[in-house]
């Protein structure tokens, strides 16, 4: 992805949203602004960026909706003033970026030199992780613990006696967590959560 030419715009105050739309149409970005995430999912765009403003739950919202749809789009979280502790969690939400509002040019300057490669870069690997995370999100606690079992190697018999249920039991929910997931062998089950960091 070249520099980045579309940002879809998240951000309930109309003011700092027209600042916003105006600092980046003066270095030729078609901004196009949105009050909510409600407003944005009604006009999905098929392209560019999603800078959102992070009031603490618009970004992990867009990357639930994200992951549980497939319509991926790099995100890039903004707030005024933000601690070193809002930019990491917004981070591992799964934003690319994160840039303090008022936006310095030399700072803009750089984060759209370098948000194209960037989010060429964690795209298809936050994809597959929010797709997974969806999946896995499907499992009741007892599957996912199977789940975590089957992927540390152990039996039936050896994950019947770690949770004090059958082996019988354990292959029911193992059925079970297999037809949840869509997976359709123990290897491809462990591969969707390493993907959704259910395991290390």
């Amino acid at each position: 992805m070249d520099r980045p030419s579309y940002f879809a715009l998240i951000d309930a105050d109309s003011m700092r949203r027209a600042s916003i739309s105006h600092a980046l149409a003066a270095r030729d970005i078609h901004v196009e602004p949105f009050e909510d995430i409600v407003e944005l999912i009604e006009h999905w765009p098929r392209s560019g960026l999603i800078l959102a403003h992070d009031d603490g739950l618009t970004i992990q919202a867009l990357i639930e909706h994200m992951g549980r749809y497939g319509d991926w789009l790099p995100v890039v979280g903004f707030a005024e003033n933000p601690n070193s502790r809002r930019i990491v969690s917004a981070i591992l939400s799964g934003a690319v970026d994160y840039l303090a509002w008022p936006f310095e040019d030399r700072d803009l300057a750089e984060a759209l030199r370098t948000m194209g490669s960037r989010a060429d870069s964690l795209t298809s690997s936050k994809m597959r992780e929010a797709r997974a995370r969806s999946r896995i999100e499907r499992l009741t606690r007892r599957e996912r613990e199977v789940l975590s079992c089957v992927a540390s190697g152990l039996s039936s018999r050896m994950i019947g006696e770690k949770l004090s249920i059958s082996p019988r039991t354990v292959e029911i929910h193992r059925a079970n967590m297999l037809n949840k997931i869509g997976a359709h062998r123990t290897s491809e089950a462990i591969r969707i959560a390493i993907e959704a960091s259910l395991i290390g």
